[in-house]
């Protein structure tokens, strides 16, 4: 392997790590659905912790998979980049057979 496709593999494995949790799947799941949604909202919709929920969310932000838009108290968040559903789809697609 040459430099570039190590740097490749490399940027992969963070981005699995960074969703490699149900709840940020589910998350991820939700967003694309929605494109943007309060943590409040997703609190409702995934039924879960909001400190908990906060966790993943700050954690997905911080690793380049969420977008944050604060509205007075309020943080909306949508995915960053879209193409990250794919993972979700091979997923699926893998755990059907």
């Amino acid at each position: 392997m040459n430099k570039e496709e190590i740097e490749i593999m490399e940027n992969a494995a963070y981005m699995l790590k960074a969703i490699s949790n149900a709840t940020r799947l589910r998350v991820i799941s939700l967003l694309n659905e929605s494109d943007e949604l309060s943590v409040s909202q997703m609190v409702e919709e995934l039924d879960c912790e909001q400190s908990l929920l906060s966790h993943h969310l700050t954690d997905m932000r911080a690793r380049g998979v969420l977008n944050c838009r604060k509205d007075g108290k309020n943080c909306f968040y949508s995915l960053k980049n879209k193409q990250i559903t794919q993972i979700l789809s091979c997923i699926q697609s893998c755990n059907s057979n």
